[in-house]
């Protein structure tokens, strides 16, 4: 199995893709090309249409948009357990995933992921209701049962649902943004999550700059 991405740094929907197999322990072959180069571009013709990572290949199965990688190895590799297992929850769960994948897009281009800078952005009115929106869901979900906040994840077990929230929680930190107790905490869980570390680590040793991606001031 190989899983196409883009830089560390920015790619915050490479992250989803490769976060999805690395916390359920699906062995891999990891494939990273240069954002916006002409091999990028040149690479990526041959297996999805959309010119976009992440990328997943699996024999003779191309997968991609970020959502449908998730789907796919839930469902192939992990008899569902991508998603919590009680239907309010999943339902939930999947709710939020959507919301995610389809909405928020004055917070992500106000607040490219750059997961090796500080910076300081002044936010729009529509990126601020964003942020409040997210830190009202994140607090929602872990409060809604008791385990939840218990194991720091939004649905008691790590599920699509953090895999999804995770390079927000990074913006979060890039930007110095401030939030509730409850989702502050939840962004020092998805920070010092193991296979978060390793992408941050792999994204410190990289030393490619994607301008329109250094969003703001340094702080």
């Amino acid at each position: 199995m190989e899983l196409i991405i883009g830089n560390k740094n920015y790619s915050s929907w490479s992250l989803r893709g490769w976060l999805m197999l690395k916390a359920f322990d699906i062995p891999f072959h990891e494939k990273k090309l240069q954002l916006f180069s002409d091999s990028f571009y040149q690479e990526l013709e041959s297996v999805t249409p959309m010119a976009k990572v992440p990328v997943l290949i699996d024999g003779g199965v191309n997968v991609w948009d970020s959502l449908a990688i998730c789907e796919y190895v839930s469902e192939k590799y992990l008899e569902g357990k991508g998603w919590p297992k009680e239907l309010t929850s999943r339902a939930i769960a999947r709710a939020a995933v959507a919301e995610m994948h389809s909405g928020f897009s004055a917070l992500r281009n106000e607040m490219p992921m750059n997961c090796r800078a500080k910076r300081e952005v002044l936010l729009s009115d529509q990126a601020q209701v964003d942020v409040e929106r997210i830190d009202q869901l994140w607090q929602n979900c872990l409060t809604r049962v008791s385990d939840n906040e218990k194991t720091g994840w939004l649905f008691g077990e790590f599920s699509i649902a953090d895999v999804f929230y995770a390079p927000v929680a990074l913006r979060f930190k890039t930007y110095g943004i401030e939030l509730s107790d409850l989702s502050s905490a939840y962004v020092e869980k998805i920070l010092n999550y193991g296979p978060v570390m390793e992408w941050i680590d792999g994204a410190l040793s990289e030393t490619e700059i994607v301008p329109e991606d250094e969003a703001g001031e340094e702080r």
